[in-house]
């Protein structure tokens, strides 16, 4: 199977219960492909999926996905012809856009319609994979393969291994990955995840594997209507709250990385970053008051944001 969605993918990594937004909604989704899973863990698991902030056309294609494996099991029970799956996937983004987050529901999914006989997920990055001596990282690269038979293994900055050139240890993991995708063709899903632009560097310069991955996501940076929404959330689960002054500081912050080029632009782990720094310095402006109320405990003031993202940004 050859799916490549195209376009821009949103993928969020905090969950909400109160989506009114019914373009982000996985049950419109359904409708518009008028068909739904009939297994009741698939619907949890998009429920799941649902609750992430955002991605309606990820939505749109996970379900596709699923739509697709569906329907040529009930053609082979048809006895009519059909295509092979091949769902290795290139997850393509910055830091904290969700890359990982979805990887984990994609496991679940592909465990619950048959694809896979575990669902669960390896993660690993080119220290875990790529050895110092001669061997070293073919044993190395095939003990972690063997961890995620059944499952998916999530390769993160895999371009790494590519970025030392023909003699680089970097190579013979390549090799040996390339490998066992044949050899567990049946039982293992490979995730390749990093950067837009090195991940698409890494396929040009690897066009074996290129055609090995058919689906290829997208995961843009956030809006600040989603940074804020994240950021509310996040908040709302700690019981915390902000105060409209404290609010509008966070918006104000979160605006100057959305600046073009800005470093942090669009991440949500510089959310979740100055939501906790802001929770300790609240803790310290506390301590120095003889009596807090209820109020005071949960309140986030303007002063404890303000110096999250001071403290945030030195380091």
């Amino acid at each position: 199977m050859r799916l490549n969605p195209g376009g821009r993918k949103v993928f969020e990594t905090i969950s909400s219960h109160d989506h009114k937004k019914e373009e982000t909604s996985l049950l419109k989704v359904e409708k518009e492909t008028e068909s739904s899973p009939d297994n009741p863990k698939v619907r949890e698991i998009f429920k799941e999926l649902d609750n992430l902030i955002g991605l309606r056309e990820v939505k749109k294609v996970i379900y596709e996905v699923q739509a697709f494996v569906e329907i040529q099991r009930r053609r082979a029970k048809e006895k009519l012809s059909t295509e092979p799956t091949v769902l290795h996937a290139v997850f393509k983004g910055n830091p904290g856009t969700g890359k990982t987050t979805v990887a984990r529901i994609v496991a679940k999914l592909f465990k619950e319609i048959g694809v896979l006989q575990k669902g669960h997920l390896v993660e690993v990055e080119r220290a875990d994979l790529v050895g110092e001596y001669i061997g070293h990282t073919a044993q190395k690269t095939r003990d972690h393969l063997q961890k995620a038979i059944g499952g998916v293994l999530f390769i993160d900055e895999a371009y790494s291994l590519a970025r030392g050139g023909e003699k680089d240890f970097g190579k013979e993991a390549i090799d040996v990955i390339v490998k066992a995708m044949e050899d567990h063709r049946d039982n293992l899903i490979l995730i390749l995840a990093g950067y837009k632009d090195e991940m698409d560097w890494f396929l040009r310069t690897n066009p074996g594997l290129r055609s090995r991955f058919p689906l290829h996501i997208d995961f843009p940076d956030y809006r600040i209507e989603e940074l804020m929404e994240i950021a509310n959330l996040m908040i709302k689960a700690r019981q915390y709250q902000l105060t409209t002054e404290s609010q509008a500081a966070l918006e104000r912050i979160l605006r100057a990385q959305l600046l073009p080029g800005h470093e942090h632009s669009g991440n949500a782990r510089l959310v979740r970053n100055i939501v906790e720094s802001a929770m300790r310095q609240q803790a310290v402006r506390l301590m120095e008051k003889s009596r807090t109320s209820r109020e005071d405990l949960m309140t986030l003031e303007t002063i404890d944001i303000l110096s999250a993202s001071r403290r945030v940004h030195e380091h």
